[in-house]
């Protein structure tokens, strides 16, 4: 089941830049197919404790029965009130995974991907309220053109976010082909599968309120992680991986260098592990070509 709902991207990496000891406590807060937590189970002892999150119910069938496993059914950015409710105050470790598993992307019916006619959904979760429909049918003109240019870095997104006005108020959009065959116009000649991939990223990021959810996550760790506790994540767009970075480094996230003392010393919380992102290797990218925009960090908490 695990291998055919999500292929994990850099497993032996990313649970090595855990250190996982036997007694620990860790969570993984993309559970997904459950490739990455049920690795982490082979490293812990009857001892230890795993807490997983994910808030889709396609993902729920694939918890394994193991008693050291605790499956929280809700979105992640929800991860320090769980952990009091668990009655666990700190854990030795938090792995991220983050983004769309494989399994959203190959299924129609979710609206993920424009390579399937489906409904212009792409809502993660039950407690999602706003589909991509309503997006592209009701934001205004200076909101759509922010989502396509922030989110999706589209190039010239404002020929699109005219087309969209346009094409919307004579019919409104309700399908994966209809934002499609709309896109299509507009796109590059050259790159056109990745001039659409960029617009339906920029919606499903607004959708699920991905880097607000990153942010609060992140605002987290130092609270939730204990000293010499690790923190590792794979990003998939820049966006992601710099706010990472960022915070990494510098503990918050509109500046990329920390603040220090009266004695010079910097007031960070954690310490980068790896000095840059770790990608996949060419064997890996063969095997799962989702693999190829992964970047992972590892952090340690000080």
């Amino acid at each position: 089941m695990t291998t055919e709902y999500h292929i994990p991207v850099l497993l032996e990496t990313s649970i090595e830049g855990l250190n996982v000891r036997p007694d620990g406590v860790y969570v993984d807060l993309t559970f997904g197919g459950g490739g990455h937590s049920r690795e982490i189970l082979k490293h812990l002892g009857a001892d230890g404790r795993l807490i997983a999150f994910d808030q889709d119910a396609d993902a729920w069938a694939n918890a394994p029965d193991d008693e050291r496993f605790t499956l929280v059914k809700h979105n992640f950015r929800y991860l320090q009130h769980f952990l009091e409710y668990l009655g666990i105050e700190k854990v030795d470790g938090v792995l991220g995974d983050l983004g769309v598993s494989s399994h959203h992307f190959d299924s129609p019916e979710r609206g993920f991907s424009f390579r399937f006619e489906g409904a212009l959904d792409m809502r993660m979760g039950p407690g999602i309220e706003l589909t991509a429909a309503d997006i592209v049918n009701g934001y205004s003109e200076e909101k759509l053109f922010s989502v396509f240019k922030l989110y999706g870095e589209v190039p010239s997104c404002g020929k699109l976010v005219r087309a969209i006005l346009s094409a919307r108020s004579k019919e409104p959009f309700r399908t994966t082909s209809d934002l499609r065959e709309l896109a299509q116009t507009v796109a590059p000649r050259k790159d056109v599968n990745k001039y659409l991939a960029q617009v339906f990223q920029a919606l499903r990021i607004e959708v699920n309120r991905e880097m607000e959810v990153l942010e609060e996550v992140l605002m987290q760790m130092s609270q939730v992680i204990k000293p010499k506790g690790r923190l590792v994540v794979i990003a998939y767009h820049s966006l992601e991986d710099r706010m990472v970075k960022n915070f990494i480094r510098s503990g918050n996230f509109a500046k990329s260098q920390a603040e220090t003392d009266l004695y010079g010393n910097r007031d960070v919380p954690f310490n980068a592990v790896t000095r840059k992102a770790v990608k996949a290797g060419e064997d890996e990218v063969k095997e799962n070509p989702r693999a190829r925009s992964a970047k992972l960090r590892i952090a340690e908490k000080l």
